[in-house]
């Protein structure tokens, strides 16, 4: 259970509001140093371990997490609210949630150990995504010995369906490795997602399955798609079938893992809101749609009423289909035709009848602009 669906249960008992906060463990000493001060009658327990609390006034923290590294994740309550047996069955609370129970102690005990790494990593991770003030360093306790400081190439997985058989990770791992490469490293975060890391080696391999035969012309964006298209065959074809995969530039996971797992989860989101029917999405081609998903929605609703008052040709089916082979196709006539089996003159004249009806030409760079915002924001609204 994830932080946050065991948070507002707890809210909700109590009658009384609950921050989660990440904070460092100095934070933690001088509250306690504070609370060790105050007046007898005042109790605290100040262990830094789960379940220890230091008050403060009319503020109670409360140790929620902590895996020994320089956080730790406390609860914020309004402590003279709470009785000391409140105090006392929450602090417990906690200290049972921490615990290794008989039947997790049986689970791990067959983990290899880079497997129990990887469990750490996920864990720590999923809990900084969830943090309203996320750390976005990894503890040294996680990267000691690691190459968790060497550039990697990361992947986001989403899979359609959770699995929760206990032997998933094993079976993906081993297929992983023997696709791309041994050196990959698998984080789990929930049951329906993996953030893989694979090895800058994967984008100058010729003999690498998916690396293909690069040009002199191709750029890095390139041959990150190239590697992600082939992936996303693999794994639908041989391990888990309908998924959606994201991929963008390497990084060193120790110094940028938090942050790129929110611009790959950002980039799937996107890509699943703005292009139905996709399952490779890349960043770099999602910079429109970016920036009108943070357009307030009942601006983009208005926009789009407006736009299609001109004209009931956005939405037909023939008109849509041709617009986004079009836009696909870098606004290339002849491509285009290609494209759809038909002649140049007959795109052509499709084109022409956009401009009579709506004033735009989409071979015109600025109409051009306009006509796609007109299609992602249709698209939106067509689903809600």
């Amino acid at each position: 259970m994830s932080t946050m669906e065991w948070l507002r249960p707890l809210q909700h008992i109590l009658n009384s509001p609950i921050q989660l906060l990440t904070i460092n463990v100095s934070e933690w000493k001088a509250k306690v140093a504070i609370a060790e001060s105050v007046p007898p009658g005042i109790p605290a327990n100040v262990s830094i371990a789960p379940g220890g609390w230091a008050q403060h006034m009319d503020k109670l923290w409360m140790v929620a997490e902590y895996d020994g590294g320089d956080r730790v994740t406390v609860l914020e309550l309004e402590g003279a609210k709470l009785t000391e047996k409140e105090k006392e069955l929450i602090s417990w609370t906690l200290q049972l949630a921490n615990a290794p129970s008989a039947k997790g102690t049986k689970q791990n005990s067959h983990l290899t150990e880079s497997e129990k790494q990887a469990h750490k990593i996920g864990e720590w991770l999923q809990k900084q995504l969830e943090s309203e003030e996320p750390n976005y360093s990894m503890p040294d306790h996680l990267t000691v010995g690691s190459r968790l400081y060497h550039e990697m190439i990361p992947f986001l997985l989403v899979t359609e369906h959770a699995n929760t058989r206990q032997d998933v990770y094993p079976e993906l791992e081993k297929l992983l490795r023997s696709f791309l490469s041994e050196e990959i490293l698998l984080i789990p975060l929930k049951s329906q997602e993996w953030l893989i890391w694979g090895p800058l080696s994967l984008l100058k391999d010729e003999d690498s399955d998916f690396a293909g035969e690069p040009t002199e012309e191709e750029t890095l964006e390139d041959s990150l798609t190239s590697i992600a298209f082939g992936l996303h065959e693999m794994l639908a074809s041989e391990w888990l079938g309908e998924c959606h995969l994201a991929v963008t530039q390497p990084v060193s996971p120790a110094k940028g893992m938090v942050e790129t797992a929110i611009v790959l989860r950002e980039t799937i989101s996107l890509g699943r809101r703005f292009h139905v029917g996709t399952n490779i999405h890349l960043p770099w081609m999602l910079q429109l749609e970016r920036l009108l998903n943070a357009i307030p929605e009942s601006n983009r609703s208005k926009y789009l009423e407006l736009s299609l008052k001109r004209a009931d040709l956005f939405v037909e089916a023939e008109m849509l289909a041709t617009l986004e082979t079009f836009f696909s196709l870098d606004c290339n006539v002849s491509e285009t035709a290609k494209k759809l089996y038909i002649h140049r003159n007959t795109l052509l004249y499709r084109l022409d009848k956009l401009k009579q009806e709506t004033g735009l030409d989409v071979r015109q760079f600025r109409d051009a602009v306009l006509v796609k915002i007109i299609l992602l924001l249709y698209k939106v609204t067509k689903r809600n």
